[in-house]
């Protein structure tokens, strides 16, 4: 009997197009539109150069000027990964769809559809849709939080219900008896619930995933909850060490109130990588990054991620007492809670979001970098990471030419793709049909 393959990291590739940086699409070179594809594309090569599990695009619903360029300016996801499904061969292509802002039945067709396109790499990444200004271009009011996820469970269930109304042997095609569909092997959902009336089937067959990939990345307590009872991967927001312990321990413990086990999901803390050749050179990109910031800037981020008009207060100063907002709940509470335990100024947590949005910032030479990776991956902290560039291409192409084959030597990262689907990628066994309708019945 062969003995247990040691434990492996994974890494997924979050995608902006002008990086993760506010400021990074003004670095010489960088690349300074998320609507080029060939860009993407030399993204989307890099990364399975790399042999990253996946890529993951974000996304939002609204345009502000004044935020970062990639939440202005960007291509609608699901169109851009079938784009990028033609670029690519074993790379998962996970997207954002709002379960507040959609449907559950174009939700579910439409992943499906990318995972026969990509053959079976598809990934759905169900969020909320946390910012209230998205609401006025739906013509709708914004649900509060409870609410927000209150829908998404049952959002969530539904779409996963529709996954399974086809067996996977219902197309049968058969030209001697002129069967193309089975109807026994078809069948409704006949859903009835507080927000969603949704018959089925869909009108596209089982995907090739059995069911396409669940990525979510809630850091409140309903949040929590619904990642626990659905999600295959969690993104997780963290600034330290022992806070990424303590918030792996407690969502892993919550995995057998829903039938699962700890492997059953992988969580992913986000970090942006600034890696040197030396520590030196990694330290001086920071600076030139940091330095193409503003007070405005400033002032712009830390009001859109703490809810509340911080304009009024001084940069200098120490962080004001603020309630956790209804949007940004992760995010916010972390950085407050960081700032109040290390009494940050605002400036100082400024410097922080700044240069990743609230995530955390790893600097260092590649050596370096690997050594904290394998550190956190090693004493119960993360599954493997969700690598945050902070500029494309070269502030992500050194992460995979200098840190990935460290990695490699070391054990901790595969060598080759083994598996064909972003479950096998993942370690996930591909789901028997009918498990989703019985447990949406049974919620």
């Amino acid at each position: 009997m062969s003995a247990p393959r040691p434990r492996q990291m994974h890494l997924g590739l979050f995608i902006l197009g002008t990086g993760s940086h506010v400021a990074g699409w003004r670095q010489p070179g960088a690349v300074t539109s998320f609507e080029d594809m060939a860009a993407i594309r030399e993204i989307g090569a890099t990364a399975e150069r790399g042999l990253f599990d996946l890529i993951f695009m974000g996304d939002n619903l609204y345009a502000d000027p004044a935020a970062h360029p990639s939440y202005t300016s960007r291509l609608e996801p699901l169109t851009m990964l079938s784009a990028l499904a033609m670029s690519t061969s074993r790379i998962g292509l996970g997207a954002t769809a709002s379960t507040t802002y959609g449907d559950p039945f174009s939700v579910a067709r439409a992943f499906a559809s990318l995972d026969h396109i990509s053959a079976g790499r598809a990934a759905w990444n169900a969020v909320t849709t946390a910012n209230a200004v998205s609401a006025a271009n739906f013509g709708r009011d914004h649900p509060d939080h409870s609410q927000r996820y209150a829908i998404a469970e049952e959002f969530v269930s539904v779409v996963r219900g529709l996954w399974d109304c086809w067996d996977d042997d219902a197309l049968v095609a058969d030209a001697a008896s002129g069967l193309y569909i089975d109807p026994a092997k078809v069948r409704s959902l006949d859903h009835d619930g507080a927000f969603f009336q949704v018959k089925g089937p869909l009108n596209i067959s089982r995907a090739p995933q059995g069911q396409p990939v669940i990525l979510q990345a809630g850091g409140s307590a309903p949040g929590q909850r619904l990642a626990a009872r659905t999600a295959d991967v969690v993104f997780s927001v963290v600034q330290d060490l022992g806070e990424a312990q303590a918030q792996y321990a407690a969502f892993k413990a919550q995995l057998p109130a829903f039938g699962r086990r700890a492997e059953d999901v992988t969580m992913l803390p986000g970090v942006m990588p600034v890696v040197g050749r030396t520590e030196r050179e990694a330290f001086d990109r920071l600076a030139a990054l940091q330095g193409f910031l503003s007070d405005s800037n400033a002032l712009q981020l830390l009001s859109d991620r703490f809810g509340t008009d911080m304009s009024v207060y001084d940069l200098d100063g120490p962080v004001p007492d603020i309630a956790l907002p209804d949007s940004y709940h992760s995010f916010a509470g972390v950085m407050l809670a960081k700032a109040r335990r290390e009494g940050l100024s605002l400036r100082d947590v400024y410097n922080l979001m700044g240069a990743a949005r609230g995530h955390w910032v790893l600097c260092g030479s590649a050596e370096q970098v690997a050594d904290t990776l394998q550190h956190w991956f090693e004493s119960g902290a993360a599954d493997g990471f969700n690598v945050m560039p902070p500029f494309f291409h070269e502030g992500f192409s050194d992460f995979v030419d200098l840190v990935v084959p460290i990695l490699q030597e070391r054990g901790l990262f595969r060598a080759a793709y083994e598996g064909a689907t972003l479950r096998d990628h993942l370690g996930l066994d591909r789901p028997a049909r009918g498990v989703w309708p019985a447990r949406l019945a049974a919620s």
